[in-house]
């Protein structure tokens, strides 16, 4: 849904499916971001970046060069995706799906390891309102475990993440294997080239439209990247994406802290039936407390304050887990 056009390029003698391409400036706050857009009817805005929103808007010249980037295959990914976001029967038994099937298989891969805490803390789920999930982030299957918990205290919202564009939207594959594992959780696409950086500001405000639209969850990690090293009780610098979606979408953020998971599934599920595992702590907190900063306008600043508080939270979680995860003094 591309909103406040200040103008539109068309330019025909582009060959292909680019011929589709129209470069649509977005106004957000006080910032002007263009966002390279497919005006095909129903097609809008795809990227949501969490990194970059406190780059540099690029010169206008460079935007062309971003919507050119994208190639046939993620368009048509892209387009797949977003075909099913729309209210209706698609939607409607996406929803099932990620629910039933999409759920049990994970709880069903950790039920030996799994470890789950503070579910009194979480509020009570509104099927017409939306929320965010906000956690740290070890490993690839953080939010597909937390999630999975959350279905199963009633959670009824169609779920999204947000993903690194590789594999899932630029190779053949990775429809099928957003479709299998997640039931096309995985969206929209970050893509991380500075080329496409025009792609990341009009998209971050789509995902805070989605969310305000009600019966969505979308689920993010304030670090943006996996933290590689050895201790899982410090994080990477917040980014302040997540913090301009927040701060635009006004939906409940509930945090989570998780500590046990692997990166490798085939490992982590072996580990769960054979005892080779190790215990997975799922830490939930209550909806987070941003006082005024939900109140404050909408800037860079604002954007990385919000972000910080949540991984002060998460952090605040992460103690609780840690007291749990050691041995307690005789």
């Amino acid at each position: 849904m591309c909103v406040s056009y200040d103008a539109t390029v068309n330019r025909p003698s582009t060959p292909g499916l680019r011929a589709e391409l129209a470069e649509c400036v977005i106004r957000t706050d006080t910032r002007v971001s263009a966002f390279a857009c497919a005006c095909a009817p129903g097609w809008s805005s795809i990227d949501v970046a969490v990194q970059s929103a406190s780059e540099p808007v690029p010169a206008p010249e460079d935007h062309e060069g971003a919507a050119a980037s994208l190639t046939r295959l993620e368009l048509s990914q892209i387009r797949l995706v977003r075909a099913s976001l729309r209210p209706g029967l698609l939607d409607r038994s996406i929803r099932a799906m990620q629910r039933s099937v999409g759920q049990w298989w994970i709880l069903a891969a950790t039920s030996r390891l799994r470890k789950v805490h503070g579910r009194e803390r979480l509020p009570a789920w509104d099927p017409g309102g939306s929320v965010i999930c906000v956690a740290n982030h070890r490993s690839f299957f953080d939010l597909y475990v937390t999630t999975a918990e959350l279905v199963a205290s009633g959670l009824p919202h169609r779920i999204l993440f947000p993903v690194r564009s590789t594999f899932f939207y630029d190779h053949p594959l990775g429809p099928f294997v957003n479709g299998a594992m997640s039931f096309f959780a995985m969206y929209p696409p970050i893509f991380r080239d500075r080329k496409r950086a025009a792609l990341n500001l009009a998209a971050l405000d789509e995902v805070a439209a989605l969310l305000r639209r009600g019966g969505f969850f979308v689920g993010v990690h304030p670090e943006g990247t996996r933290k590689k090293d050895d201790d899982p009780y410090t994080f990477l610098p917040a980014q302040s994406g997540v913090g301009r979606v927040i701060h635009k979408a006004r939906v409940p953020v509930v945090p989570v802290f998780v500590n046990g998971l692997g990166n490798d599934i085939v490992r982590q599920v072996r580990g769960n039936f054979d005892g080779t595992g190790r215990t997975i702590h799922v830490v939930f907190g209550a909806p987070i407390d941003f006082g005024s900063l939900l109140d404050a306008p909408g800037s860079p600043r604002t954007y990385k304050r919000i972000a910080d508080r949540c991984l002060e939270v998460i952090g605040q979680l992460g103690q609780e887990e840690k007291a749990l995860r050691e041995p307690r003094s005789a």
